[in-house]
């Protein structure tokens, strides 16, 4: 991809915020992202960026698709999610045996594809491929896609033998709609349900092999984006979402604190009881938690786009990246969501009664934030454990030397 086609959608991408930020409310009251806003979305070329070249796309570096979902997110928190999700769904695909791709590309390269990676589903292998079954949550984005990307457990004789993801098309599943939520409630994360269906053999893709980063696909789809292992990539693109959010509540909060000006009492009572009359933007509280808040969020943003790039540039080197890199890579991850969410409560804390009201842009990206938090791919303690165990495990094995 060239640095004129990245700059184009980029700036294609901050031309549409605007009008998403004005649609941030009815987005989320509709429970979905409106139709006309994937549209647009889809016409900067956003989509493609990770999307293979060999099918309409820019197999861009991670780092500039972040950077998009980032400001997506930063505009409405809802349509920064779905964007994530759906885009990266385009990079899982490029990963299946090439079938798989025809399947979803030949009628369009920007065919909208969702996911839910969960493995609530099983997966019965047949001639030819497997009989499918089963109930998945939480797929952001479902009502405008054409294809699902489903995870499952692979069961012979009653016991689990392997675990994929499986390329399913949407006449083959219905969607259920419970997406009734606090927070990211514009996103339309129904459920998807499968009634026993044929899935063909080339449209399933092994856990085994994407842990191992050796996928089907690598071998039509040879840069560098598509040997990046599916768990770093993947929760780095939530968190890009989860950070655009804060972004997005910070700048709101900085608006709001402003103009704002605290009530006043006459005589001693205002001294008393700190009801003066003054500008919250000369307030030193205020100060210290705008800059808290402005710091954790681009601590955040530079770990994150810092980590993908260490990673990027091994791949390209065709060198491996291993447990270290990827834990890392986890770690930074995790805690880049545990910066928004201290950030944005901080500002949060500090915006005053008016804050409460559905109107406020302050306290939906609040919501939004803390929405995001509770995805899978944030889990710090589990996280923390890991990378902790492995830089233990790495000083006994070098001492054992």
């Amino acid at each position: 991809m060239t640095d004129d086609a990245t700059t184009g959608i980029l700036a294609a991408v901050g031309d549409l915020l605007p009008t998403l930020s004005k649609r941030a409310r009815d987005t989320e009251e509709a429970r979905r992202i409106p139709a006309e806003s994937l549209t647009e979305l889809t016409a900067t070329g956003f989509f493609g960026l990770l999307r293979p070249e060999r099918h309409a796309g820019y197999q861009a570096h991670p780092a500039h698709f972040y950077t998009a979902v980032t400001d997506l997110a930063s505009a409405c928190g809802s349509t920064g999610w779905v964007a994530a999700v759906l885009g990266v769904s385009q990079w899982n695909l490029a990963l299946f045996d090439l079938r798989a791709q025809d399947d979803v590309w030949s009628a369009g390269p920007d065919t909208a594809i969702c996911s839910s990676y969960a493995m609530t589903g099983t997966a019965v292998p047949v001639e030819g491929g497997y009989r499918l079954r089963g109930s998945w949550g939480f797929a952001s984005g479902c009502d405008h896609a054409r294809w699902a990307l489903l995870g499952a457990r692979v069961i012979v004789d009653g016991e689990p033998v392997d675990s994929g993801t499986f390329l399913v098309p949407a006449d083959d599943y219905t969607i259920t709609d419970v997406w009734q939520a606090v927070g990211l409630r514009g996103t339309g994360s129904n459920d998807i349900v499968v009634d026993d269906i044929f899935v063909p053999a080339h449209r399933m893709l092994g856990s085994d092999a994407v842990t191992a980063c050796r996928t089907p696909g690598q071998q039509f789809n040879g840069g560098p984006l598509y040997r990046i292992p599916f768990g770093c990539l993947h929760t780095s693109a939530i968190t890009a979402a989860v950070v655009g959010m804060a972004r997005g509540g910070y700048r709101a909060h900085l608006e709001q604190q402003h103009d704002r000006v605290r009530a006043a009492l006459p005589g001693d009572a205002r001294k008393d009881t700190g009801y003066t009359g003054d500008a919250f933007r000369d307030d030193p509280a205020t100060l210290e938690r705008i800059a808290f808040a402005a710091t954790e969020i681009d601590a955040a943003w530079r770990q994150l786009t810092h980590n993908i790039d260490d990673l990027h540039r091994l791949a390209a080197a065709e060198r491996p990246i291993g447990p270290r890199e990827r834990l890392r890579l986890r770690r930074d991850q995790v805690r880049g969501t545990e910066r928004a969410v201290a950030a944005i409560d901080r500002l949060f804390e500090n915006s005053g009664g008016r804050a409460l009201r559905p109107d406020s842009t302050v306290q939906r990206f609040w919501r939004d934030v803390h929405a995001g938090r509770a995805h899978a791919a944030n889990d710090p303690e589990r996280v923390y454990r890991m990378f902790a165990a492995s830089e233990l495990a790495a000083l006994s094995e070098a001492r054992s030397w």
